[in-house]
């Protein structure tokens, strides 16, 4: 059953995702040097960009463990077919800090998160209650210690200059991500990240924060579009130009 659950998730996310690469086709840049994927999964992010544009390197993170052995299966398969392409995966979680930091895993794996689950949310017991149809078990999240690094070190380690797109799909974690940038967040064109309005991520932060900050920091917005059937939204972020 979980099988069946996964091919639900990608035959919904297929038509998604087509939306979004339609807004960056429209964008008229087909080439691009750096993108920077927080969040990577098992790939899927990486897949619907190489089949799409060409890409000079893609730098991926993800913190699960578990996730990451089924995202290095799928890179190799990509590298194979995509081979233009530099793919570098690290199994790490990005922050605002650098340090060990308690992750919490969920049966859905793409639901996984650093911040806390209220399990007495509604949205979570909905979800449970689902989601132990599909698996035949009990919904328990699991919790690891991960490593934590802020993206200017790696930006600065990799003496990257500029970022074409950075993507952050962290479950109610995305302006810790964005504030890791540090100064660096003008090295980024684009910025794509996925915002939850459910109950059961315990988030120490709004939607208007992370959009104040962007348009502090010399961004507008650009895309918005919902996400079939969940309380999520995509959103995709501009640096103006002068």
């Amino acid at each position: 059953m979980s099988y069946l659950f996964s091919i639900i998730l990608k035959i919904i996310d297929f038509f998604y995702q087509k939306k979004i690469i339609k807004f960056f086709k429209n964008t008229s840049n087909l080439k691009y040097d750096v993108i920077i994927d927080v969040g990577a999964h098992k790939g899927e992010t990486i897949l619907n960009f190489v089949k799409n544009f060409k890409i000079k390197n893609i730098y991926s993170f993800e913190a699960s463990s578990k996730t990451y052995e089924d995202l290095k299966i799928n890179i190799n398969k990509i590298r194979k077919k995509y081979k233009e392409t530099n793919i570098e995966i690290f199994n790490t979680g990005i922050g605002n800090s650098k340090e060990q930091k308690i992750f919490n895993e969920l049966p859905d794996s793409n639901s996984s998160t650093f911040n806390l689950i209220d399990q007495n949310s509604s949205y979570f017991k909905r979800k449970s209650k689902i989601l132990s149809f599909f698996f035949k078990k009990n919904f328990i999240i699991k919790k690891n210690f991960v490593t934590q690094i802020k993206l200017s070190e790696f930006i600065e380690q990799k003496n990257i200059k500029n970022i074409n797109i950075l993507k952050i799909d962290t479950e109610g974690y995305e302006l810790e991500v964005i504030k890791g940038l540090d100064k660096d967040i003008q090295l980024v064109e684009f910025i794509y990240f996925e915002h939850h309005y459910d109950n059961m991520i315990k988030k120490n932060y709004k939607f208007s924060d992370i959009h104040d900050f962007l348009l502090t920091n010399g961004f507008k917005r650009v895309f918005k579009i919902k996400m079939p059937l969940r309380k999520s939204f995509d959103y995709i972020y501009e640096k103006k130009t002068v």
